[in-house]
């Protein structure tokens, strides 16, 4: 196993959650803990991984959670219709095992949308938790503007079925969709690459994209929940966007910030869909108080 993906694992564990099998960590606060735990939600096609250069920093304050959702990383990845409920059922379920009632959120491309999610059951009731602020980095949220990859075209022309295992995608092909993502003033860590790749074909995930990436036409056609929830609830928010997210363009950040005057935003330069490993230090200076 590649090495920075067998000290990810390393540090979490596999709970049963909603009767899956589910990869969290659970970092302590290593210091005085005085603010709220603070939930982080990965995006597609990757992981937890996404953050590791960056929750140590921030469980410096705060206890840090993460997961893989359902079908990702390190989790099991049943042949089943995947949706955004499912995967909130599932953070909503790890949080409530560990007794949490009050924490923050820091959410990413599709955790976004997850977030969102979350976000309407607790205006609506149906959560019973106290959110105290809320981060956002580069996500799709409004899909007239999603300017999507020719990689996501083609998964989602597919069936949504598992690929027979002769018709996956390979390593290269897949690494080089994430890699395109990046902004051209970012270098990509090959090792990185390698370890993302061990976490997607874990279980063969790999053969699953097609079911994976169905989330696309579900937040089409219920982004007025799931949007309309990041848009309205009160929490203090801050966005910190990647200017150069060939997908999630940055016309969305300032889409969101007309909907949301009082939140806070940060637009880094010569970042792209990833900011939390392309540029962690900035990443981290940008999100303020979520961060400590």
């Amino acid at each position: 196993m590649n090495p920075s993906a067998e000290a990810w694992r390393d540090r979490g564990e596999h709970r049963t959650l909603c009767g899956h099998r589910v990869f969290t960590v659970d970092l302590p606060s290593s210091g005085a803990r005085s603010l709220a735990p603070l939930l982080i939600l990965h995006g597609f096609p990757t992981s937890s991984f996404d953050f590791h250069h960056v929750v140590d920093r921030i469980a410096a304050h705060r206890r840090v959670l993460l997961f893989d959702m359902l079908g990702y990383g390190l989790s099991e990845k049943p042949d089943l219709a995947y949706t955004f409920s499912l995967q909130a059922d599932i953070a909503t379920a790890f949080v409530r095992e560990l007794g949490i009632d009050r924490l923050a959120l820091l959410t990413h491309d599709v955790g976004d949308t997850v977030g969102g999610e979350l976000l309407a059951r607790q205006l609506e009731g149906g959560w019973d938790m106290t959110i105290t602020e809320r981060g956002l980095a580069n996500g799709s949220i409004y899909s007239p503007l999603v300017q999507l990859s020719d990689g996501q075209h083609l998964l989602l022309s597919l069936p949504d079925a598992t690929l027979p295992e002769n018709m996956g995608p390979d390593q290269t092909a897949v690494m080089a969709g994430v890699a395109a993502t990046f902004s051209p003033h970012s270098q990509v860590d090959p090792d990185e690459l390698e370890a993302q790749w061990e976490m997607i074909a874990h279980l063969d995930g790999h053969l699953l994209l097609p079911r994976l990436i169905r989330y696309v036409e579900e937040r089409r056609r219920s982004e007025a929940r799931f949007t309309g929830a990041i848009e309205r609830h009160p929490s203090p928010l801050t966005i910190v966007w990647g200017r150069d997210d060939p997908i999630a363009v940055p016309a969305m950040a300032d889409r969101l910030r007309h909907a949301r005057p009082d939140a806070t935003v940060s637009i880094l330069e010569g970042v792209g869909h990833y900011p939390m490993s392309e540029a962690p230090d900035r990443f981290l200076d940008a999100l303020g108080s979520l961060a400590g």
